[in-house]
């Protein structure tokens, strides 16, 4: 693959990447995106459909997840990182969405501040911002030695 058409590729899916989270309101039902905008250490929990926003959330990380992995594959072009890699988001899923309905379902406001950081990782691809330098740096060290 050329070094043009690497770099499409990556603008496109990081571009695919903002799209999400720029129209996040009009593609995913989550009433916690309001709700954390505001002072939400003095407000109540809002209403919501676990359900409803179960499924939104997970399909908001699998979209991200698999823009993730395309994006992954393209700066490292292995097979065997980006299989790796999808094991991590798999299990990430599972014990962040476990950690998450145990917020939604027995919202305390103590524990918000936590909810909100295991929500971005739902939500955010914030495992691709730790799982390319930590890719990039196992590359440069198995080069050396």
């Amino acid at each position: 693959m050329s070094n043009v058409v690497k770099m499409i590729g990556l603008l496109v899916l990081f571009g695919l990447l903002i799209l999400i989270r720029a129209f996040e309101n009009e593609l995913f039902y989550d009433p916690y995106l309001t709700f954390f905008k505001n002072d939400y250490l003095y407000i109540d929990n809002p209403r919501r459909e676990v359900l409803k926003l179960t499924l939104f959330t997970a399909l908001r990380y699998f979209l991200n997840s698999a823009i993730s992995l395309g994006i992954i594959y393209i700066f490292f072009k292995d097979w065997s990182v980006v299989k790796f890699s999808a094991l991590i988001y798999v299990i990430s899923f599972f014990i962040l969405l476990a950690f998450f309905l145990y917020f939604v379902v027995n919202p305390k406001q103590e524990d918000y501040y936590i909810f909100f950081n295991i929500r971005r990782f739902l939500i955010q691809p914030l495992l691709l911002l730790l799982l390319l330098p930590a890719f990039y740096y196992h590359k440069l060290k198995s080069k050396r030695g």
